[in-house]
Parts: structure tokens; C-alpha cells; sequence
């Protein structure tokens, strides 16, 4: 693996060189969170890489089926959907192992001013850690996805309307042996495939659910783990689109099915020590702080957590998701679960973010909470024991996206942590996407309305 601090143009040509690269994937993530890019010629990578390149910053401006906003400011037609200054972060280096000779690189977006773009996701999470860093922290963060695999394809799911759509395996089955075992050719090669993608997974089993399965990926600092977070999703879904099957990482695609989770795990280290571990298996008093720091900010910033309005269907009781502000020592009914041990392993789960979250953005809410804790030498309530859904007086989550949203527009701590431009227009998006949802009709108000009423 070629480490990001040995690179410079010139060693990478001669890398290109002896990896046969002949052309190059360009990439930067939407609000949404999905991985927007081209492929671009070796002679525009390198004068790329030294003054970057033009990027239109539709990608900013539309939602996540291209639908232009009609209430953003940041862009829009009044602004005539100008280039933004995208420069190319060399650290992020890859080679995508499933398209030989082609080297990949992720984005970084600029202002007009040549100031970090404020929302752009990316540079949302640099925000924080940099903050971090003033601290003297360097967060360590890993995500874990759990998805459902179906043997369709995008054409098919269309055809069918998104219903009767056959799942890679049938029955319920956490943890299964046999049901990895059977279908050997995708595990190994997600697996193996995704270390050669310097995206290292160190647990992948199924889950609870018709084809459902899990990956963890290992824990990395900073930014570098956020990277990894967000190149999972389309990682996966190039893999198993090569054997024929379609990944879906809704939060919850079936009222009679569980959801996914996407759940993040966060300690903070300052140079070798955990500043979370107190040496002899407990946590520390900053440990307290940090999750107190979460669960005061968690119902204000719960729609940057939950960005979809599907995310709300998952956060229901007995879900294995939360819908108070809870937490509690190696407890998964509550909103936050400490993980105490070794140094090595203790840490915060934020067990209320789902696989369609944009893990740079529910990373950034993570770090920027705790430290916000910190800060301020927040003392977190007494963690609950047992069962979080019949815990009383817990502050209560959002239940919709609209209120979340609502919420975020009345967050001081959240133009403070993620940024005033930033919260601005990722609250416009989402009242975007409520309306969407508004004018929809669903094939539930069809089936009960239809004909009876």
C-alpha cells in the first residue's frame, strides 16, 4: 500500500507507471452522500492535480434523482450553475481493483475564494477535525453497514414496481454459517476485493433478514475512516452488480422487515492514549462528557443523523434503533452504547444512524457533539439499564423529517459545530424532500383509499 505521506506528482507517475494506471476515476460525495465523478485522461490528472479542475456544483443543487432545488441559495439558476474549484487529494489515492489499469481519487471542493466549500459534506468533516485537532484530539471513527442483497438488478426493480423482489437468500438468519457459507464467491470477493480498495473490513456476517448482511469496517483516524465510510456503499454495490444482485441500504425498505443500521463508533486520542479509557476497563470523565455532549445535541441535530424520510421508519420502538436520548453501558436499546474494556476497545456507538446516512456528515455530528461536551464539562444522566424503550424522562427524538428539520433550523450548537452556511442550506434540502414526499401518492393510500373510500 502506497502511504499518502510519500506522495508527491512525481513518484505517482512512476506508481502509475508500474501499475500499467491508464486512466483515472475522479470522485467527490453530494450531500446525500452518494459518489459523484468521471474518468479523466492521465495528462488532465496531473495538470488537475497541481491547479484542479472545474466540477459543476449542480452537484449541490439537485437532490439525490438530479431534481434541482427550488430554494437553494448556494446555487441554483441565479447563480447559472457555475464550475466549483474541486482539487484533488492525493492521500485518497487507489487503485479499484474490479476496473484494471484505472486509479482512483476523491474530491475536495472550493468557494470562489479558494476558501474550503462550506457545503460541501467533506469539508463539513474537516471543519470538525480540526477543531478536534485545536483540542488536542484525533478522533478514531469506523462505520458498520447492515444491507439487504436481492437478485435484481435496476431495470428489474423498476419492472416490478419495487415489490415481490427476490432477496439472495430466504428466512430469517443472523449470523449464519451456512447462508455465508452458500453464497462463498460474493463474501470472499467483497472481502478480499475491498482490502485491495484500501477500505479493510474486519467483520462480515449475515443479519437478521431475507439476505441481509453486515460489514465492519475497521477503525481509522479522521478523515481516512469517513473516506472508507463513504466508499462502502458504491464498493459493494459495483461488486455484487458483477454477480447479478443489487444491494439496498435504506433505512428500512419493509415495514415487515428489520432496518439497516449504519451504526459509528468514535473514541478521541490524544497522542497514544485513549483519552476515553481510564486504564483498568472503565471510562474516563471526558468519556462521560463526550456522550453527555451527544445526547444533549441528539434531538437538534437528529435530521443531519437521519437525512432521508424513510429514516423515520426505522426509528421505531423495538427496531434496534432508538427513539429517546438514551444511553448506557453495553446496552443496544439505547441511542448511544458504551464500550468499555482495554484501552484498545473503548468507546461511543451511535447507535442511531442508519445505512443511508452520509458518513461524513453523521461522523462530523459524532465528533463535533462530544466535543461540544467536553467543552462545556457536561455531566451525561445516569445510564440506563435494561430495556431504553420504557426508560422514563428521556428527552424524546424527532419522528418525522419534517420536525428533525425543524429542529436543525433552531440549533445554535449546530451552525456552531457544522457551520452557519452549511446548516443553512442542509435544511433547505430537506424541506425540500419533505415536499417531495407530501405530493407523493403511496401505494398505501392507493390500497386503503382506492376503492372504499
Amino acid at each position: 500500500m502506497i502511504r499518502a505521506e510519500s506522495l508527491d506528482l512525481d513518484r505517482l507517475r512512476l506508481v502509475f507507471e508500474e501499475r500499467k494506471v491508464s486512466k483515472v476515476k475522479l470522485g467527490g460525495f453530494d450531500i446525500d452522500g452518494v459518489l459523484r465523478g468521471k474518468y479523466v485522461s492521465l495528462e488532465k490528472f496531473f495538470s488537475a492535480a497541481q491547479g484542479g479542475l472545474g466540477f459543476c456544483d449542480v452537484i449541490f443543487g439537485w437532490d439525490l434523482a438530479d431534481q434541482l432545488y427550488d430554494n437553494a441559495q448556494v446555487t441554483g439558476w441565479h447563480t447559472g450553475y457555475p464550475d466549483a474549484l474541486a482539487t484533488i487529494d492525493l492521500s485518497t489515492f487507489r487503485m479499484i481493483p474490479w476496473e484494471p489499469g484505472t486509479a482512483a481519487f476523491l474530491l475536495d471542493f472550493c468557494d470562489s475564494d479558494g476558501k474550503p466549500l462550506a457545503i460541501s459534506p467533506r469539508q463539513v468533516l474537516q471543519r470538525v477535525l480540526s477543531r478536534a485537532a485545536r483540542l488536542g484530539f484525533e478522533p478514531r471513527l469506523a462505520a458498520e453497514y447492515e444491507f439487504f442483497l436481492f437478485k435484481e438488478t435496476p431495470e428489474s426493480v423498476r419492472a416490478k414496481g419495487f415489490n415481490g423482489l427476490t432477496p439472495l437468500s430466504p428466512g430469517m438468519f443472523g449470523y449464519s454459517w451456512l447462508r455465508a457459507g452458500e453464497s462463498k464467491e460474493l463474501v470472499h470477493e467483497i472481502q478480499d476485493q475491498l482490502a485491495a480498495f484500501d477500505l479493510q473490513v474486519e467483520g462480515f456476517h449475515t443479519e437478521t433478514g431475507p439476505g441481509v448482511f453486515e460489514g465492519a469496517i475497521a477503525v481509522d483516524a479522521g478523515l481516512r475512516a469517513a473516506d472508507k465510510a463513504a466508499l462502502f456503499k458504491t464498493a459493494v454495490k459495483e461488486i455484487a452488480h458483477r454477480h447479478g444482485l443489487m444491494p439496498c441500504f435504506m433505512a428500512k425498505w419493509n415495514e415487515k422487515l428489520p432496518g439497516c443500521s449504519g451504526h459509528v463508533h468514535l473514541s478521541l486520542w490524544d497522542g497514544q492514549r485513549n483519552a476515553f479509557s481510564d486504564g483498568v476497563g472503565g471510562m474516563t470523565l471526558q468519556m462521560e462528557q463526550a456522550i453527555a455532549g451527544q445526547l444533549a445535541l441528539m434531538p437538534e441535530l437528529t435530521a443531519v443523523i437521519g437525512p432521508t424520510v424513510n429514516s423515520y421508519k426505522r426509528m421505531v420502538e423495538g427496531a434496534w434503533a432508538p427513539t429517546t436520548a438514551t444511553w448506557g453501558i453495553e446496552n443496544r436499546t439505547t441511542a448511544l452504547r458504551a464500550i468499555t474494556g482495554s484501552a484498545k476497545v473503548t468507546r461511543i456507538e451511535h447507535r442511531q444512524v442508519a445505512a443511508d446516512m452520509n458518513p461524513y456528515l453523521a461522523m462530523a455530528v459524532a465528533v463535533g457533539t462530544a466535543l461540544w461536551g467536553i467543552e462545556r464539562g457536561l455531566v451525561p444522566p445516569p445510564p440506563v439499564k435494561g430495556n431504553a424503550y420504557q426508560a422514563k424522562g428521556a428527552p424524546r427524538l424527532p419522528h418525522s423529517l419534517s420536525e428533525a428539520t425543524a429542529r436543525l433550523r433552531e440549533s445554535a450548537a449546530a451552525r456552531e459545530i457544522l457551520g452557519p452556511e452549511f446548516v443553512e442550506h442542509f435544511a433547505r434540502t430537506r424541506e425540500w424532500e419533505v415536499r417531495q414526499f407530501e405530493r407523493a401518492v403511496t401505494t398505501w393510500e392507493l390500497e386503503r383509499y382506492f376503492e372504499i373510500i
